[in-house]
């Protein structure tokens, strides 16, 4: 089966694209969501986090300050380098179980990695799909949605992969920024979805 990994910056639109192809019936495997449920409460590697860093990002139900947590570690690049070696080996592990998990016949699959370029995950995926805006329009979007300000959103979009970057390392490439010109979200992707089909086989 294809792969497909999608990607992009904070706030350019993952999800919503991510959203689309799954109407189309693509399955699609977030490795954000598997993050969420390998650091569920009881999980070993939650305790694991709270042990290195800090037990004050442990709920009073017993689960992660996920938002705490995010912005301790995008404030410390070696910190960050920390958390990621700690989870980034178990979230592949979950994917590829995930992938395994599929029937025979499916002809692609949808992995969205936010931090695929950042991470050095390209070997895993047949084509990279960047969701693309900039990088204004990527603040913008954070501090209304976090209810953040530009300064902390600003900080959180420099720490990942520049926008050439991943950009440099797409394969396809969703324009989904307010002023686009282009087509709308659903007809871009079900060009690609048809695309990605025929390259299936």
């Amino acid at each position: 089966m294809l792969r497909v990994g999608l990607t992009g910056g904070i706030g350019s639109g993952k999800s919503r694209v991510a959203t689309i192809f799954a109407q189309r019936g693509a399955p699609v495997i977030d490795t954000d969501q598997l993050a969420r449920a390998i650091l569920g409460p009881g999980q070993p590697l939650l305790t694991e986090i709270f042990r290195v860093f800090g037990e004050d990002l442990r709920r009073e139900d017993g689960s992660l300050d996920r938002a705490a947590l995010r912005a301790r570690v995008f404030r410390d690049p070696a910190l960050r380098a920390r958390l990621e070696a700690l989870t980034h080996p178990a979230i592949g592990q979950a994917m590829e179980e995930r992938i395994a998990g599929l029937p025979t016949d499916t002809a692609y699959v949808l992995l969205v990695i936010p931090l695929l370029v950042e991470v050095g995950w390209r070997d895993r995926v047949d084509r990279v799909l960047v969701i693309d805006c900039p990088e204004p329009v990527q603040v913008e979007r954070i501090v209304a949605r976090d209810g953040i300000d530009e300064e902390a959103a600003w900080a959180m979009v420099k720490a990942q992969a520049s926008r050439n970057r991943r950009l440099e390392a797409a394969d396809d490439v969703i324009d989904n920024s307010a002023e686009s010109g282009t087509a709308s979200l659903t007809d871009r992707v079900l060009a690609l979805d048809q695309s990605y089909r025929t390259l299936a086989g």
